[in-house]
């Protein structure tokens, strides 16, 4: 398991910190043709034998880089403009895979999770599913009645934003939430609640609009008191003894 941890580093150090956006640019404007894709593909090599330190993992190394070119040099073959996100997150996770291939043919591991851990895995699952499009259709199902708020004194209050900025905005805090009442970090939901006041009143202030501030807080407390129920909840399930059967 700790070959993939190293290798799972090089390839963070790689693909990342050591790859600056121009190199990108690049290797998107020539393909295979440009000397960047190989100098990229040679420092994964190099980090993998420097993180390493072990002259045995040098056909893994050979391996590795091999594979990552031809996986980059897919990527760089069949993406488009619209579809470099999707193509992206593919080649990530075909990276990924061919290190753990990669370790586990060098160094079998297995990962062996208990009857007990098995369902807290899916309590906890269960639960940040919950807080993402089901909670977002509830709250959005009990503010419908003062939907008409929102547009009050539209030309003083500036209304443009991200598109669906508010949805993500709310999967977040709520899954935040989940994650801190289940550290028992009671005090960080109160910063994030603060944080999220300071920005999301503040482009309200000038617009004096009570209405529209009511329907926001309400909003605001529904969604994290959605989250705190929910979170309580599964921390109690997750302490019943009944989990680890």
């Amino acid at each position: 398991m700790m070959l993939f941890i190293k290798l799972l580093l090089a390839h963070l150090l790689g693909d990342f910190v050591l790859q600056p956006s121009r190199w990108v640019e690049e290797k998107e404007r020539n393909t295979y043709k440009s000397p960047k894709l190989y100098l990229h593909v040679l420092i994964h090599f190099v980090l993998i034998l420097l993180i390493t330190m072990d002259a045995r993992y040098l056909p893994l190394a050979a391996f590795i880089a091999g594979t990552h070119l031809l996986i980059d040099l897919a990527k760089l073959r069949f993406q488009a403009p619209r579809t470099r996100k999707a193509f992206f997150v593919l080649d990530q996770v075909l990276h990924l895979l061919v290190l753990a291939a990669a370790a586990w043919w060098m160094e079998p591991f297995t990962l062996q999770l208990s009857t007990a851990q098995v369902n807290a895995l899916l309590i906890i699952t269960t639960g940040l599913v919950c807080l993402t499009t089901p909670v977002s259709v509830v709250i959005k199902l009990v503010l419908s009645k003062w939907a008409p708020a929102t547009e009050i004194r539209s030309d003083i209050i500036e209304t443009r934003s991200l598109q669906h900025a508010g949805m993500m905005i709310g999967y977040l805090e709520r899954v935040l939430v989940l994650i801190f009442i289940l550290n028992q970090q009671w005090v960080a939901i109160g910063f994030l609640v603060t944080a999220k006041s300071v920005f999301r009143f503040s482009d309200l202030k000038a617009g004096q609009d009570r209405k529209l501030t009511e329907y926001i807080l309400i909003g605001t407390l529904l969604s994290f008191g959605i989250a705190i129920v929910v979170g309580v909840l599964l921390q109690n399930l997750l302490q019943h003894k009944s989990i680890a059967g």
